[in-house]
């Protein structure tokens, strides 16, 4: 798996490793959740994601957009 290097306030960095120690969770893990609850995929897996909705639904390339949309902001506010 690549690495990544980010900076961060000392502050952002102790509040991350609080987090991650309180929830029991790697550091890794926390902002692979919130990347997932923020909706960032490669744009190879939206493409994908919206061409299995529209398959299933019959849905015209609009509609299906706009149902990925809601399905995208529904799982966002689930999490």
């Amino acid at each position: 798996m690549p690495r990544l290097t980010i900076t961060l306030s000392d502050e952002r960095r102790t509040a991350l490793k609080e987090a991650a120690a309180s929830s029991g969770k790697t550091i890794t893990q926390l902002i692979d959740e919130s990347l997932d609850a923020y909706g960032i995929k490669t744009r190879a897996r939206a493409e994908d994601l919206l061409a299995q909705a529209r398959q299933r639904a019959g849905l015209d390339e609009d509609r299906a957009l706009a149902l990925a949309i809601e399905e995208t902001d529904d799982a966002r506010r689930r999490k």
